[in-house]
């Protein structure tokens, strides 16, 4: 009960330094416009990416299950997967949460009231986090490659007409040659 109290009053500094973590696998120049751009319409990465992780971090504490976190790990890992992410990278920062938690407990006074149970147990759902995490970014990856494929027969098929290589056969009508009179 002693951690679950402890995660809620330091919610908003987990949240930032998860945040500003996960900001850190980005090049420093995308990583500054990500964290100073307030404005979701200038920023729809660093606002998803927020506000995802937030509603993650809600869930773990609320005990959501896998059909409750994943839309929130689906907007961040799809931002992630699209931006051609290694699968490590991007899921990655799932465990970020872990360091995070332990420093806080590190820095509080929490630490002599908090069981490693606790801890454990909460770090547990972190790691069934990472797996589900991993499940949603190969989704997106497979679907990113049957687009892939769709768009290139798409083209391949529209040059082959423009070069007038391919003819629609057209349907023929069974008649008395075939039998079918």
């Amino acid at each position: 009960m002693a951690f679950e109290k402890f995660l809620a009053q330091q919610k908003t500094t987990i949240l930032k330094k998860w945040f500003q973590l996960v900001l850190e696998t980005y090049p420093p120049e995308t990583a500054r416009l990500l964290k100073h751009e307030p404005n979701q319409f200038a920023n729809p990465v660093g606002h998803t990416t927020f506000h995802g992780m937030e509603g993650l971090l809600d869930e773990l504490l609320l005990e959501g299950g896998p059909e409750r976190l994943t839309p929130f790990l689906d907007k961040i890992i799809r931002i992630r997967a699209i931006q051609d992410f290694s699968a490590s990278r991007a899921v990655g920062f799932v465990f970020f949460l872990k360091k995070i938690v332990r420093e806080e407990l590190e820095n509080e006074a929490w630490k002599e009231v908090v069981s490693s149970g606790e801890v454990t147990a909460f770090e547990t759902k972190i790691d069934e986090l990472a797996l589900l995490a991993f499940n949603v970014y190969m989704e997106c990856r497979e679907k990113l490659y049957e687009i892939r494929i769709n768009e290139v027969k798409n083209m391949s098929h529209r040059l082959l007409q423009r070069a007038n290589l391919i003819a629609e056969i057209p349907e023929s009508k069974p008649g008395p040659k075939d039998g079918n009179a």
